[in-house]
């Protein structure tokens, strides 16, 4: 039930992307059941290829933290994390990673579904319809 509840506050970080024209993305991390960071997509509002939503929370916790580890923390975000994001929350060595929607073309699993850190416990499919809708609807929009 957690779950979809802390799912439900990625998605409303991910309306505040679509709202602003960048993908969809949104992310919170969690750390004993306290919401410490949140984020969404900036690669548009930034100009950087980087900025991506899961790449955002990560510096948030690590900074709300005081330190680059985000051990006892769970990452929420509503779309499957990239090579990128992926080889980033691998060397902050998160606890657990809960995804929406899979990211069948750029998702991590397809490009080296070993790249997490060997203690990172991963969940899927939480509010996968709602999580794959928004981001289908974004591009529709942009048709």
């Amino acid at each position: 039930m957690k779950d979809r509840i802390y799912m439900q506050k990625a998605l409303e970080e991910a309306r505040i992307a679509f709202e602003e024209g960048e993908i969809p993305v949104g992310a919170i991390i969690v750390c004993k059941d306290r919401i410490i960071a949140k984020a969404h997509n900036l690669t548009e509002r930034l100009n950087d290829v980087t900025a991506h939503a899961e790449m955002q929370a990560i510096t948030s916790a690590a900074e709300y933290l005081g330190g680059k580890y985000l051990k006892d923390c769970t990452l929420y975000v509503t779309l499957e994390p990239c090579a990128m994001c992926a080889g980033a929350l691998a060397w902050s060595q998160i606890t657990k990673i809960v995804y929406g929607a899979s990211d069948e073309k750029r998702g991590y699993s397809k490009w080296d579904p070993n790249i997490l850190h060997p203690r990172t416990e991963v969940v899927n499919g939480i509010l996968e319809k709602e999580c794959s809708d928004i981001v289908k609807d974004f591009f529709i929009s942009k048709r």
